[in-house]
């Protein structure tokens, strides 16, 4: 299924019943990303996943920004008319639940968000480094989008008012002092460090993922 939001065909897909549930895929993927997950996760919630601008069988865009998917995101909300669906976000689809949560908390039930960064220096120098000469020599705009956003400030995460359940690989890509800084900003949250675990390695089609989306919901619920 498809809507559109100011020219821009986002599409996404719906499966199961109960309490809605939006989960957001990282760069450079697509919801399929979910397909394992979503299957065992539909038997509780209605889960609606959505490919982001650029990405699946969304339309493309010749520029990548992290506020348009934001607010694409907050589009798909208000139009499917969802009350206050609990997000998860894998990387990029974490930092877009984060900017949600900051600027429209009235969307959200709560976050849950898997190895997301507030900028670029969020990510181990190696990587870091990685994306830049990606973007300098590759026209495929989701390399500038990683090596020149996000930009979320210590003040955008205290502004977070609903609850937010954070992961993050013991091997992860982004760096666990900067993973800790999050989670130490924003008032209602919890950080898990998952042991052997890397940036990825629980979520790509991965049923991992849906224990911790649980655990996730159990602790948002419980405040």
């Amino acid at each position: 299924m498809k809507l559109e939001r100011k020219g821009m065909k986002l599409f996404y897909k719906k499966e199961g019943s109960g309490p809605p549930l939006i989960l957001l895929h990282g760069n450079g993927e697509s919801h399929h990303i979910f397909d394992r997950a979503a299957k065992a996760l539909a038997r509780d919630w209605t889960v609606w996943r959505m490919d982001t601008r650029g990405h699946g069988k969304s339309g493309r865009a010749e520029e990548l920004h992290y506020q348009d998917m934001a607010e694409d995101t907050a589009h798909l909300i208000q139009s499917l008319e969802l009350k206050r669906p609990l997000l998860y976000g894998f990387s990029d689809g974490g930092i877009i639940g984060l900017l949600i949560a900051s600027q429209m908390p009235e969307l959200l039930s709560g976050l849950i968000v898997s190895g997301a960064n507030l900028q670029p220096r969020g990510m181990k120098t190696r990587y870091r480094w990685l994306f830049k000469l990606l973007a300098l020599f590759s026209r495929n705009p989701k390399y500038p989008l990683m090596a020149e956003e996000p930009d979320i400030r210590r003040t955008d995460l205290q502004k977070i008012r609903i609850p937010v359940y954070l992961t993050a690989g013991e091997k992860d890509m982004i760096r666990e002092p900067h993973t800790k800084f999050i989670a130490e900003n924003i008032k209602n949250s919890r950080l898990q460090i998952l042991e052997g675990e890397n940036h990825s390695s629980y979520v790509m089609d991965s049923e991992k993922l849906v224990p911790l989306i649980k655990e996730g919901a159990a602790y948002i619920w419980s405040l």
